[in-house]
């Protein structure tokens, strides 16, 4: 196979950290392979220490794994993969998954076909692609999200209004469930499952959809990356912010939350083979 000229790659490929899905200590015999398969490569394996507690081993924190190894490797489904990308975001480590769920838009590896990539990852072929991140502030907590920022109302009796700014200057109301905004990459997450638009994962753009709208004159609606957006709760009973699934903010009536591209991206290894329309494809059974 031809390589591309100018892709990116990985300066050394001798070290790797797994990070397991929680909760599972079933996946021990599945880690001893993944170990075993690297390190008839010789790529070292380090295990990351919740992992390691869960299925009776010695690990090392997030901060010092990160610290050593040249990968990581999220063993699970795309769940296990935003919290690994998330919570490793600063140390600039690409992620590899291995897809052990059922849909799997992130994590394109399986077992079946490891020894494979393992080998083409040894010769050089492979991909990084770079994922467009957004940052997050709600009064005084930060937050990055790889998939979404969901603002939710707090009771399921009743709607909620949120103001939205770009650039500080005043552009849409919503009055409905909520909104979600979401990156490229989450495109094909929740904001898919309320009508949302696809959008290609390498973009970077904004995708800010409405959750049930009052009004059906209230459209999903793509803008570029560079702008600042902010959204005001003007409900008296505040609402949520829920970041990529997983973490959870209360905000009041009259306080905002604000949103910006990252300055810097996620960085996803890939085999070479990998074709995100063909992914679309077979997960959304298009054609069938």
């Amino acid at each position: 196979m031809r390589i591309e000229k100018n892709v990116e790659l990985l300066p050394t490929i001798k070290t790797a950290g797994v990070i397991l899905r929680p909760s599972s200590p079933e996946l021990k015999k599945t880690f001893d392979e993944i170990k075993k398969l690297f390190e008839y490569s010789n790529i070292e394996i380090l295990l990351e220490n919740n992992s390691a507690n869960m299925i009776g081993l010695e690990g090392l924190s997030l901060e010092e794994l990160c610290k050593k190894v040249d990968f990581l490797i999220s063993v699970g489904g795309d769940g296990t993969l935003l919290s690994v990308v998330r919570k490793s975001f600063k140390y600039d480590k690409p992620v590899l998954g291995i897809n052990l769920g059922t849909l799997g838009f992130l994590t394109d590896i399986s077992m079946e076909q490891l020894p494979k990539f393992i080998e083409d990852l040894k010769n050089n072929i492979y991909k990084i692609d770079n994922r467009m991140m957004v940052e997050g502030s709600v009064n005084l907590n930060k937050f990055v999200a790889f998939n979404d920022i969901v603002i939710s109302r707090k009771s399921i009796s009743s709607m909620i209004k949120i103001k939205g700014k770009i650039d500080g200057k005043s552009f849409n109301t919503y009055y409905g469930d909520g909104v979600i905004i979401s990156t490229p990459t989450g495109s094909t997450a929740y904001n898919l499952s309320v009508g949302g638009p696809i959008v290609y994962p390498l973009t970077e753009a904004f995708i800010v959809t409405p959750v049930a709208p009052h009004s059906l004159t209230q459209r999903p609606l793509v803008m570029p990356a560079d702008f600042e957006i902010e959204f005001k709760i003007m409900d008296n009973q505040g609402a949520v912010v829920i970041v990529d699934g997983q973490d959870i903010y209360e905000i009041e009536q009259n306080q905002s939350i604000k949103i910006k591209i990252a300055n810097k991206k996620a960085k996803m290894l890939h085999r070479i083979q990998r074709n995100y329309f063909e992914v679309l494809n077979e997960k959304l059974r298009w054609g069938n």
